[in-house]
């Protein structure tokens, strides 16, 4: 298998590991976990990993004192706001429901960069935001009774909040990879975000019964922590060291199709008219709002 083969297999593999981990993270949550200690697990192993990381592979560790105010405002809306609301909104809603409105993540940067950093809004761009919103908004409105929501339009909203947190993540990191490596400002970001985000959640971390817990828990967790986290950035990071930034997140669309797939056959929900339609529009605007920018 050559290079480049690799690095495809690697980004796929991402995002199947990010699809699966929809339905693996309600099986977890709320019966075994609260969702603060998931995140709590989460957060506090990736920051262990990604600072042994650094031991193994021994290179520049600080930060410049003039980054110190991004990298905590990073720390805030890609680690302490992104992970709270996405693990709490997943324990309400639905796995299909989570995993499309994560999808409009790109919509929300076209907006977020067009605000801050002044980019420009063309006929095309525009048309993809409005059809990725009304695909978004009709995804919250319709009534779903899936069983495996307890509140799925809060969640729904919790989802949406997540997605725009992490779209201004990504808007305001940009900068500093200029400067650094891609690793090293994640793992400053995680460290910063895990330095404000642990004290939160460690109360519903301490009151976990770990006694209840049997192989398939342990693995769950295990998987949440270690695969979906540290080991799937890993995986993207090579694959944008090989592919480039816009080929590795070309795969962002497989991510609803897989977590839809492992949904309906491992956690019993199902697929209606209407979530494909919303799915249709939501493609459609991620695809028309950065049409351009990709093929430039």
């Amino acid at each position: 298998m050559n290079k480049n083969t690799q690095a495809h297999a690697a980004v796929l593999g991402a995002n199947i590991i990010f699809a699966a981990n929809y339905s693996i993270v309600k099986f977890i949550t709320p019966g075994y976990m609260q969702p603060f200690a998931i995140n709590f697990v989460r957060v506090a192993s990736s920051i262990i990993l990604f600072w042994i990381l650094l031991l193994l592979k021994p290179g520049p560790w600080g930060i410049l004192r003039k980054d110190i105010p991004r990298f905590i405002a990073c720390g805030i809306t890609g680690v302490l706001i992104n992970q709270i609301f996405f693990i709490k909104g997943l324990s309400l809603t639905t796995s299909i429901h989570s995993s499309l409105l994560s999808l409009c993540t790109p919509i929300f940067i076209i907006i977020i960069a067009a605000w801050l950093i002044k980019e420009s809004l063309n006929w095309l761009k525009m048309t993809g935001l409005a059809l990725g919103i009304f695909g978004a908004l009709l995804l919250i409105l319709i009534k779903d009774n899936n069983h495996t929501g307890s509140n799925v339009l809060l969640g729904d909203i919790l989802v949406i909040i997540n997605a725009i947190s992490y779209a201004f993540y990504l808007v305001m990191v940009r900068p500093l990879m200029v400067n650094y490596s891609a690793i090293h400002v994640v793992r400053w970001v995680f460290t910063i975000g895990g330095i404000i985000m642990l004290p939160i959640s460690a109360s519903e971390f301490l009151a976990t019964n770990w006694n209840s817990f049997e192989f398939n828990q342990w693995a769950a967790l295990f998987f949440i922590a270690i695969g979906a986290t540290f080991l799937a950035y890993l995986f993207n990071v090579y694959g944008i060291g090989k592919l480039g930034a816009s080929s590795t997140g070309a795969y962002i669309y497989t991510q609803p199709v897989f977590a839809a797939i492992i949904a309906i056959i491992f956690a019993g929900e199902h697929f209606s008219w209407v979530k494909g339609l919303a799915a249709i529009l939501i493609f459609s605007g991620v695809y028309l709002a950065n049409f351009r920018k990709e093929n430039a």
